[in-house]
């Protein structure tokens, strides 16, 4: 094989015992007597170390012929062989590789004391293989798997460069290490307890109740983990890690479930911890927002999820988000997406020129002897939007998708809307044991066809999720097989609450315009609840917005155009956003800036002309 290509066996989909080996049986080289395709067993001498099934397929990237040839990948039944070819700008060795056609990782973020270091990337590209070199777990083997260099090579690497110096202390000294989970819903599972109990243990520095103030955590200190919402838990899991006493923070997703005011005051946690004691911030985030105000340099990750991945020099925040929208990285000239990411301002469109689907009335729900009320505003949907659905955590928007539903009664008795709704609510709970293509196919007539492939299954990314188990999946997949359900169903109404939670930028865009696609050809309805603003800026045609005391009581008036509705949600919120000269996307103002403040000053929280 050329040495701009690489070979990946799956060993979770390879099955000799349900193969008649094709990939081997049909392998030029091996026909021509070559051993390029053979076992595992055959490969290695006894003793050897290999991973996997002894029977399962080992491929000689020597003797492979490459991404030109792709004969094993065609025939392999399972799906279980990429042959890839690197890009030509990559002359280096891997940083590390897991083994024999395993995932290669090129490439490390170099976290830096006193700031934040972002990483942006596809979920799959290697970012949980950086962050175990970083903190030590793991010895970087430079490639060569099988005969893993010393520490002291692995340095002179990255002599010159600031990983040098942080890789020398990992050797010398060790790392404190605090680390947040990615997936914070899966908390309950392993925690059981009450709030405080789990981050009374966490207080190395002092700081636990200033972070439990500011992350408005005392009313659930005495609540049991098992009852929190994603929010909280999103909170809980930040409080326990910022109040530890390390060297090296690793925060894996900050914002999944929080709303922008949250999202804001962990970002400032965030820096003000970083520029206390030198500490290095490493952060992966898919809010582009959130990490453009918070980071000081930022990596960007590309290549092929599960089986390469390359982080780039650092780069300006700024200049590495437009880049990485744009999909062309300039410096490392290399194009990691065929078209760009693009953001436009939404011209008003004229509501007499639509047919209206349902008009409801005011609702009032309440629960309790006054534990929380809310009040909706009479108002319009249209066929063919999207509306999106906007306000602080724990306001009602929630409970409004339940009442339009019916898994919810108002006050004074049921909605009567005469209306299919499909539904795919905020947190994601699959107790089903069924294959992914099984569970789709007994939804919807179309699975498999043309149409649903072209739409819904390649846009969100699954058939190479078919054959998994739905009690398996990531938080992530579940995600995309719940909004792929949703919008499988035969309904006059799609509702989507938070469909951004675990997607990654890619799966944001390619869910966002999926949504807006299945509106536009079959003249549909779509209401997203999300507190994303790049998808919510992309998605929406009008805004409902809430508004009121989180946890005591929510409104929402009538459904608005984009720019009145996030002008009223972002100046309750007392947050200003600007869009980015070279690419419209929406920044997020420093509070008290100069443009913060001039836009305060003019009414104009969303978007300055």
């Amino acid at each position: 094989m050329a040495d701009d290509s690489i070979a990946v066996v799956d060993l979770d989909r390879c099955q000799p015992d349900r193969c008649n080996y094709e990939c081997a049986n049909f392998c030029p080289p091996n026909r021509t007597g070559k051993e390029c395709i053979v076992t595992r067993e055959e490969r290695f001498e006894e003793g050897e170390p290999y991973d996997g099934d002894p029977e399962q397929i080992s491929i000689s990237e020597e003797i492979c012929l490459g991404e030109r040839c792709g004969i094993c990948v065609e025939k392999c039944p399972f799906d279980a062989i990429e042959i890839i070819n690197l890009p030509q700008e990559l002359d280096e060795a891997p940083t590390h590789r897991y083994g024999e056609n395993a995932f290669a990782l090129y490439g490390l973020p170099a976290p830096q004391p006193g700031r934040v270091t972002g990483v942006l990337g596809p979920n799959g590209i290697g970012k949980t293989s950086a962050v175990r070199i970083l903190t030590g777990e793991v010895q970087p083997n430079l490639g060569r798997w099988q005969a893993p260099p010393d520490m002291d090579e692995v340095i002179d690497v990255y002599r010159g460069t600031a990983l040098q110096d942080y890789l020398a202390g990992v050797r010398a000294n060790g790392i404190d290490v605090a680390l947040k989970p990615q997936y914070v819903d899966e908390i309950p599972t392993q925690f059981d307890g009450t709030t405080e109990e789990l981050i009374a243990a966490t207080d190395e520095r002092g700081a636990l109740d200033e972070l439990i103030d500011r992350m408005s955590l005392r009313p659930v200190l005495d609540q049991p983990i098992e009852d929190l919402s994603g929010g909280e838990l999103q909170r809980v899991a930040l409080c326990a890690t910022l109040a530890k006493d390390a060297e090296f923070y690793f925060l894996d997703e900050i914002t999944p479930f929080l709303d922008i005011n949250q999202r804001m005051v962990a970002a400032r946690l965030i820096r003000e911890l970083a520029e206390d004691g030198d500490r290095s911030m490493l952060v992966v985030e898919h809010d582009l927002a959130i990490l453009d105000l918070l980071c000081d340099t930022l990596h960007v990750g590309y290549g092929n999820p599960g089986a390469f991945g390359i982080v780039t020099d650092p780069k300006s925040v700024r200049n590495g988000i437009n880049e990485y929208l744009h999909g062309y990285l300039g410096n490392e000239n290399m194009r990691i997406r065929p078209e760009a990411i693009e953001f436009a301002s939404h011209a008003p469109r004229d509501p007499t020129v639509r047919d209206p689907l349902v008009t409801y009335p005011d609702v009032t729900k309440t629960y309790g002897e006054g534990e929380f009320s809310l009040t909706v505003d009479a108002g319009t949907i249209y066929r063919n939007e999207v509306l999106g659905i906007v306000g602080p955590n724990g306001i009602g928007k929630s409970t409004f998708a339940r009442l339009l539903t019916g898994r919810l009664d108002p006050d004074d008795g049921p909605l009567d809307l005469d209306l299919e709704i499909a539904y795919k609510p905020q947190y994601v709970e699959i107790d089903e044991w069924a294959r992914v293509d099984t569970f789709l196919a007994s939804i919807t007539n179309d699975f498999d066809t043309s149409y649903w492939n072209t739409e819904i299954a390649q846009p969100l990314q699954l058939p190479r999720i078919y054959d998994r188990e739905l009690s398996d999946l990531s938080g992530g997949e579940r995600q995309r097989v719940a909004i792929a359900a949703c919008l499988s169903s035969d309904a006059d109404l799609y509702l989507l609450d938070e469909p951004s939670a675990h997607l990654d930028v890619e799966q944001r865009v390619r869910t966002t315009r999926a949504i807006r696609r299945f509106a536009e050809n079959h003249d549909v309805t779509a209401l997203v609840i999300d507190h994303d603003v790049y998808m919510i800026d992309l998605v929406s045609d009008r805004l409902l917005v809430f508004d009121g005391e989180p946890a005591a009581h929510g409104h929402a008036g009538t459904p608005a155009g984009m720019r009145d509705g996030m002008n009223a949600f972002l100046e309750e919120l007392d947050v200003t956003f600007r869009r980015d000269e070279r690419t419209n996307r929406p920044r997020i103002n420093k509070p008290d800036s100069r443009l913060d403040r001039e836009q305060k000053r003019s009414g104009e929280y969303y978007y300055a002309e």
